[in-house]
Order: C-alpha cells, then structure tokens, then sequence
C-alpha cells in the first residue's frame, strides 16, 4: 500500500469554505483520476493553531506507479488549481509512505 500523505496549514479566515471546497471538489478530484482507491481526513491535534489548524489528507493506492502516473498527469494541475483559488491563505507539503507488513 502507497499512501499519498498531503498536510496543509489553513489561515482561520478561509477556514469554512476551505474545508468545503476540500470535500466536496479537491479530494473528489483525486479520486476521479481513477488511481486512488480510498482517502482520509484528519486534524491534526496539538498543533500551534495560533495562524490556523493543521489538516492531513491520505490518499491510498496499490502501488508506486499509479502515485507516479498521478504526480505526472494530474497533480500540477490540481496543486495549481488550490493554490489559484486559495492563494497564500494555506501551505501545503506532501509526503509519500509506504505500508510495511
């Protein structure tokens, strides 16, 4: 299992519709690329929330290929498209994981 881990800190005052739009359209995109199976999303507890929380989105697919076909294909457009909507009111950093049995 490959997670695409995607974690974002989220200026207070976007926060709502944010949080919308990464619901409803963001990870839906994601998805819609056909090479993730699941997703989760989660808060980041204990954080310094001073400028904002602190979310995380894994997105879980089979193998490294599929995650390199959609870094190629699909992730430009989508990080262009947050950062279009959204501006500076969140940074986002990305990690990739790999499941160990």
């Amino acid at each position: 299992m490959i997670v695409y881990n995607v974690t974002y800190k989220v200026r207070w005052s976007i926060l709502d519709k944010w949080i919308a739009w990464l619901r409803s359209a963001h990870i839906a995109d994601h998805i819609a690329t056909g090479l993730f199976d699941s997703h989760r999303f989660f808060r980041l507890l204990e954080q310094d929330e001073e400028e904002g929380p602190t979310y995380v989105v894994q997105y879980f697919t089979t193998s490294l290929e599929r995650y390199r076909q959609f870094m190629i294909e699909f992730a430009p457009g989508l990080q262009r498209e947050a950062y279009d909507r959204w501006g500076d009111g969140f940074i986002g950093f990305r990690t990739v994981l790999e499941e160990v049995n």
